[in-house]
């Protein structure tokens, strides 16, 4: 078995397969696209959409209190460690019209969106290339194995690379890059999701608060 495993791995057959993947993601996506999609990678490890969820919901709270008390002008001087809901509650406190809000954050909201699909493309990128190339790799060794049909010290050879670009192909393909990509897909899902309950509390909040009666309460207070 040991024996085995060892021949599955070549080195210089393996580079050309990631050589050529790159390639043709690097064409499909561009620079900034793939370097987005391997960015991606970090929070793949590290996120936490319920715990970040739990969190918003806790200070979504905190800023309806104050917003009920002080106004919406004093929002931003609720602190989160989540940068989305800093940066929420600073444009919540400082929009004079609550549609002024919500088009700040359908626009944010979109944007994170796009750059969460452009990862997830990166990678089903790298899903469909590599069983392509591994193809391709090993229609060259059927190649080079029908050429040398007079040699048979040749056949081994041009055998083992029809075969390891195949396997390589599937394995790029279903164990790293798919498992990945579904990973990323629903992680943007799940964050995407508590930002939005999130941007429609502070709607609410916003649209609360800027009732005239409600403002005139609020100054009295003051």
């Amino acid at each position: 078995m040991i024996g085995i495993m060892a021949h599955l791995f070549d080195p210089l057959t393996l580079l050309a397969m990631l050589a050529g993947i790159g390639a043709v993601v690097l064409f499909q996506n561009g620079w900034r696209g793939t370097g987005r999609g391997f960015a991606a990678l970090g929070p793949l490890l590290r996120a936490d959409p319920a715990k970040d969820r739990a969190a918003a919901r806790a200070a979504m709270l905190k800023i309806d209190q104050v917003a009920q008390l002080r106004g919406l002008a004093c929002t931003d001087r609720v602190k989160t460690a989540n940068v989305f809901l800093t940066d929420a509650a600073r444009k919540l406190a400082n929009c004079e019209k609550p549609e002024q809000f919500e088009l700040w954050a359908a626009q944010v909201l979109a944007d994170r969106a796009e750059r969460h699909g452009g990862a997830c493309k990166l990678w089903l990128s790298v899903a469909d290339a590599a069983p392509a190339l591994g193809m391709a790799g090993t229609i060259i060794g059927l190649v080079g194995m029908f050429a040398g049909m007079d040699d048979p010290a040749s056949l081994g050879p041009s055998m083992a690379l029809a075969l390891l670009t195949t396997f390589y192909g599937v394995v790029i393909a279903n164990v790293i890059a798919a498992p990945v990509a579904a990973r990323l897909a629903d992680l943007s899902e799940r964050e995407l999701a508590w930002q939005k309950e999130v941007v429609e509390r502070m709607a609410a909040i916003a649209r609360r608060e800027n009732v005239p009666l409600r403002r005139a309460s609020i100054r009295e207070v003051a």
